[in-house]
This record gives structure tokens, C-alpha cells and sequence, in this order.
């Protein structure tokens, strides 16, 4: 990620700040905005500023486990957006957007998507988006340590259904690992947010190799008579500052893919392994969990939010980016 940088209407990121609060509690300080390609968008009101935005210019780098989750070249919009009229600021600031994708060579192309990261309890800038030709694909969502442990969320039985047994993968199962997470990628890909691509395997073994070569790997695998059946893999708080600065809760654990064999899915498998996680996040005191899902995955929303998961933050895009309107 570029680093960031401070924003001209410094006044805005307090008034966005306090009205995130007012929406969702787990939102974070709005950040200073990044640095980005140069663009000035910025919106007005009255002499006042009321919004403001930069736009990152992104290619994925050739033969990365990134590129198989989403476009190659990504044009990410960062908005701050103060009041009284969240839709009209949003609506103008999104139509200097267009204009000035419209004038950058390439964003026409397939490869390419257009992305806005917007608050999921902030429904003031739903229509407008909309509007602007994106669609909610992708949602980054939350559970709080504490909130969870309060309630009745995501208490499944870590050591799964019967003839199931749970155990901590290592660098010996690095095949398994490979494999499964392709499937994720397979999976997700009916869904338009990952897309299989011929560098993906070779991607997915060095992501498996890193994560399985540390210490204590926040990966697990079910087995059923010493078959992998299920996998989920994870990245500790020593490793998610490049996520955690999306949440107020802080240090944060990040829940990097998961997956279950279609024949054992509603038997338990996936809750378990949630689960085995989750005993390891609130044993490191970590007071919160990330992770992404598709927001038209059918398994997905159902499951997370059983196991104590709420959206927090949307992902909106257009492919390619020139379809922003």
C-alpha cells in the first residue's frame, strides 16, 4: 500500500469520524487518505468541503497469489464523505471519478476493475453507487472476541463431528493445503470476485509454503480417515497490518480462506475448524477477526453469521473500471 498521505480538507476526516461512530462502533479513525495517482476530487458545499477522495492506480504483480483475487489492474477510490447530504457529495464525487477514468489509457480493458470500499452500515451511499454502475461484490466482515464470547455465536464443538478429527497443519501437508485453497479459489470464482489463472497453483503452493514454514501455523485440517476434508488458514497480528486499520479493534487476526468438501458441508466440518481458530484468537487476547466473503455466495452469509460474523465494510466494483458512469 502507498503511504499515506494528509488530506487538504483535514476537517472532513473529524466530521466522517464521528458520524462512523454514530453508524458502527467497530469502525475505525478514518485514516489519512493515500497518497494516490495525483487526481484532485474533491467536492464543496457552500464554500465548505464535503467530500474528498483519491484514486490508487493498481497492477497486480505477474505470477502472484493477488492477482487470482481479482482484476490485474485495480483503480481503488478512497472517500471521505462528510454531511449534510452523504448521497449528493458521494453522487458528484464518483461522477469526477468517472471523468477521470475516462481519461486514463487502459482502464477499458477486461482486465480491469474499478473499486470503492464503503461502509456497510453507511446507507447513505448506497444509491449512489449504484448509480455509478457498481455492484457490492465483496464484504469484509467482523467478529468481536468479546461479543462473541458473551453470546451464543460460532460455540461449535472444536474437535469436530464424529470420525472427524481437527489437527494443526505443518509444513508435511503442504500438498493438501495447495490443493484445497485452489478450491476455494474454483469456488469463489463462480461469484465474480477471484478468478482462476494459470499462475494460481504455482501462487498458492509459495502462499501455503510461507504460511505452514512459521513456528505455530494458524492453519488446520479435517481429516476423515486420514483424507483432508476441510481446511482453513489464517494470519496471526503480526501479519495484518495491511487489514486491521479497517477496524477501531486493534490487534487484529485475519481469516484468510476456508474450505469444506461439498460431501461434508452442513455436517460440522467448517464450524469446527472456525472454531479450533477461534480458540487460538482469544488465547493471544486478539479482540478481533477479519475476513472477506461474496456477498452473493450462497454458503457464505448464512455460515459466517452463524459463527458470530457481521458485515462491516463493503467492497463495490465495476469491470471493467471505465464502466464506472
Amino acid at each position: 500500500m502507498p503511504a499515506p498521505v494528509a488530506g487538504p480538507a483535514s476537517g472532513i476526516g473529524a466530521q466522517v469520524g464521528r458520524r462512523w461512530q454514530a453508524i458502527d462502533r467497530l469502525l475505525p479513525e478514518p485514516a489519512a487518505l493515500p497518497a494516490g495517482c495525483g487526481a484532485e476530487l474533491a467536492v464543496a458545499s457552500g464554500g465548505q468541503p464535503v467530500a474528498i477522495g483519491r484514486c490508487e492506480h493498481w497492477r497486480a504483480e505477474p505470477g502472484s497469489l493477488e492477482l487470482s483475487w481479482g482484476a490485474a489492474r485495480r483503480f481503488r477510490l478512497t472517500a471521505q464523505v462528510a454531511g449534510p447530504d452523504i448521497g449528493g457529495a458521494l453522487d458528484r464525487l464518483l461522477s469526477q471519478w468517472h471523468d477521470h477514468l475516462a481519461s486514463v489509457p487502459g482502464a477499458g480493458g477486461e482486465d480491469t476493475a474499478a473499486t470503492v470500499t464503503w461502509p456497510s452500515r453507511d446507507i447513505d451511499g448506497v444509491l449512489p453507487l449504484l448509480r455509478h454502475g457498481l455492484m457490492p461484490l465483496t464484504v469484509i466482515a467482523a467478529r468481536s472476541t468479546v461479543a462473541a464470547g458473551a453470546g451464543r455465536a460460532g460455540r461449535a464443538d472444536p474437535d469436530g463431528p464424529a470420525g472427524v478429527r481437527i489437527r494443526r497443519a505443518g509444513p508435511a501437508d503442504i500438498e493438501a493445503v495447495t490443493r484445497l485453497g485452489q478450491e476455494v479459489i474454483r469456488y469463489d470464482g463462480h461469484f465474480g470476485m477471484v478468478s482462476e489463472r494459470p499462475s494460481t497453483a504455482a501462487a498458492m503452493r509459495r502462499e501455503a509454503a510461507a504460511l505452514l514454514a512459521r513456528p505455530q501455523p494458524w492453519v488446520w485440517l479435517a481429516e476423515r480417515d486420514a483424507t483432508p476434508v476441510g481446511l482453513l488458514a489464517a494470519e496471526g497480528p503480526e501479519t495484518t497490518g495491511w487489514i486491521a486499520p479497517l477496524t477501531r479493534l486493534a490487534p487484529a487476526c485475519y481469516l484468510g480462506f476456508m474450505f469444506t468438501a461439498p460431501g461434508e458441508r452442513g455436517g460440522g466440518v467448517g464450524a469446527a475448524l472456525v472454531a479450533r481458530l477461534h480458540h487460538d484468537v482469544a488465547a493471544a487476547g486478539v479482540p478481533v477477526t477479519l475476513l472477506h466473503y461474496g456477498q452473493v455466495n450462497p454458503l457464505s452469509v448464512p455460515f459466517w453469521s452463524q459463527q458470530g460474523y457481521r458485515p462491516l465494510w463493503l467492497a463495490w466494483e465495476a469491470w471493467p473500471a471505465a464502466a464506472v458512469r
